[in-house]
Parts: C-alpha cells; sequence; structure tokens
C-alpha cells in the first residue's frame, strides 16, 4: 500500500493537478486499524478495543475533513447532509465496512478475493469519471481502489487454498477502511453543483453518481455478501447470548462447505456474487442505456447460479 501510494504521488499526472490530500488522511487511519490488528493478531484484544481503535480512526478521518457531506437519492435530487449527520454516516460507514471485511475473513482467499474485485470496480468507475469528465474529486478514490486491487492480487498467490499465508485482522481490517474510505474521499471533494452542470441536469447527475452509495452502503453495493454474513452473524450470537464478536461456524462460507461445496469453490461461489453485484452497480450508470448491461448481467447471474447448485 506505501509503495503504491509513493509511487502514483510522484507520477506526472498527479503532480500537475488532483489533491491527494485525501490519501494522507486514509494513511492515518489505515496506520491505527492497521496497528490495532498486529496487535490483535499477537495479544487477541477484546472487541471492544478493537472498536475503539477503529473510531479512532474514523474519527480522526473525519477530523481531517474527510466527510460524506451530500447524497445522490433518487427521486429527490442532491440532499445536503447537516454535519452531525455527516459525521454519524461517515463513522458507520467506516465501522461497517471494516468489520465486514474482517468477518468474511475465514477461508483461504476470500477476503483477498472479495475486496480485490471491490477495488476493481471502484477502480473502474473512478477512473471513468476523472479521465472521461474531468473530475480530479476522483483521482484520490482511483489510486486507492487501484492500489487494493493490487495489494489483493498479490496477496492471492500466496493467500489462495492452500493459503501459505494468512493476512489477520491487521489486514482484513486495512482492506475494509481502504475501501470505505476511496468512496469517501470522492464525496468529500466532489461538488454536486458542478457536477450538475456536468451531467446536464440533477437527475442525470443523481444516475451517474449512484454506485457512490459504494460508500454509503459499501457492503451493500460491493461487499454485500460480507454485510449479509456480518447481520446473520451478529443476530445469531445475540439471539444465543453470546457475544457478537464470538468465532463460531456459522458464516456463509461455512454453510456453503457443509451442503456440499468445497473450500475452493465455496471461495469462488462468494466472489461471483460480490462481482455480479458490485460491477452491476457500476454498469448502471456507465452505460447509456441501463437496459443493454441486462443480457450480460444475466448470463452471469446464470452461471453463477449454476455454480451455486453445482456440487463439488
Amino acid at each position: 500500500m506505501l509503495a503504491a501510494f509513493l509511487l502514483a504521488g510522484h507520477l506526472p499526472s498527479f503532480r500537475r493537478g488532483p489533491d491527494l490530500q485525501d490519501l494522507h488522511t486514509i494513511l492515518l487511519g489505515a496506520l491505527i486499524v492497521w496497528l490495532a490488528g498486529v496487535v490483535d493478531d499477537k495479544f487477541e484484544l477484546s472487541a471492544l478495543t478493537k472498536i475503539g481503535a477503529q473510531l479512532i480512526a474514523a474519527g480522526l478521518m473525519v477530523h481531517q475533513g474527510l466527510a460524506i457531506l451530500w447524497l445522490p437519492v433518487p427521486g429527490l435530487g442532491i440532499v445536503a447532509l447537516s454535519p452531525v449527520i455527516s459525521i454519524l454516516l461517515t463513522v458507520t460507514v467506516l465501522l461497517v465496512a471494516i468489520n465486514a471485511v474482517n468477518f468474511i475473513d475465514g477461508l483461504d482467499g476470500l477476503a483477498a478475493g472479495v475486496a480485490g474485485i471491490s477495488g476493481l470496480a471502484t477502480f473502474l468507475y473512478c477512473y471513468r469519471l476523472w479521465v472521461r469528465y474531468g473530475m480530479e474529486s476522483a483521482a484520490p478514490a482511483a489510486i486507492i481502489s487501484a492500489a487494493i486491487a493490487g495489494m489483493c492480487l498479490g496477496f492471492l498467490v500466496h493467500n489462495a487454498h492452500p493459503a501459505r499465508i494468512f493476512m489477520g485482522d491487521s489486514g482484513a481490517m486495512l482492506l475494509g477502511l481502504l475501501l470505505a474510505g476511496a468512496c469517501v474521499s470522492f464525496l468529500s471533494q466532489a461538488d454536486p453543483d458542478a457536477l450538475t452542470l456536468q451531467f446536464g441536469s440533477e437527475k442525470n447527475t443523481v444516475k451517474t453518481v449512484l454506485p457512490l452509495y459504494l460508500a454509503l452502503f459499501l457492503p451493500v453495493a460491493v461487499l454485500a455478501l460480507p454485510l449479509t454474513d456480518l447481520v446473520l452473524a451478529v443476530v445469531r450470537r445475540l439471539w444465543r447470548g453470546q457475544s457478537p464478536f464470538s468465532a463460531d461456524q456459522g458464516h456463509l462460507h461455512h454453510r456453503l462447505m457443509r451442503i456440499g461445496h468445497s473450500h475452493p469453490r465455496s471461495v469462488l461461489i462468494m466472489c461471483m456474487g460480490s462481482a455480479l453485484l458490485s460491477f452491476g452497480f457500476v454498469a448502471y450508470s456507465m452505460l447509456p442505456a441501463p437496459g443493454t448491461a441486462l443480457p450480460v448481467l444475466t448470463l452471469f447471474g446464470g452461471g453463477f447460479l449454476v455454480l451455486v447448485r453445482a456440487k463439488a
């Protein structure tokens, strides 16, 4: 990650244009959650201690100006947020994304695969806004998401089943923060009025920037499966009178293996599900006629269902 950020900061296109202050802000938050993860991997911190570290990281990022200031709402247009709602929403998004990635880190290659897919989808979207529409506010998000995709791809070489190395909480929490931070970065810098002029109308603006719900509902749009796993795990454990952060064998990937799927196939199913949701969401805003993506998404979804029903 550090190597990617350092290299990006010296590229000519970045030195003469976009403001990369958000990279420094996200790097500060990433350092905090990574250090907390390292200590947890070594000494097993309590759940409240880890949440506390995550809150510190998110709070510092918001204090440095990284916050969701407005929302693209279909039917309503651009909705400005009050300072209190902006802070609460940003901190919530960061915390949920961090823990969603951490919760799915239960099979070899799963967290890295899902996070890598999410990073690639976010990169394609933000890079298009930056290059095609000249929106320099999308540049930091493009850099961060490209770094995520590259980090995960390189890590999967050693983390695919059977894994030789593991990311632990230090890696999983880091990836979650970076994924959320990339999208929040755009919403903290972009000027909605300028976007409306750029795309001709507020309706077109909402449609075009709708994938930035990747930031607001990151686990829903990009990490839908991890969020589902997170919610089910918390409900399941509270129902049993356990801590929501206690480990068990009830995660989605464990369920896939119990119904007959092999370890690699279970990982592939979850990665394909994430890809279908994230790339489908991005394609909706990129294509002039969103319906043109329907045949491709239908074929991809059909393949996904066949894979789920087939037994390894």
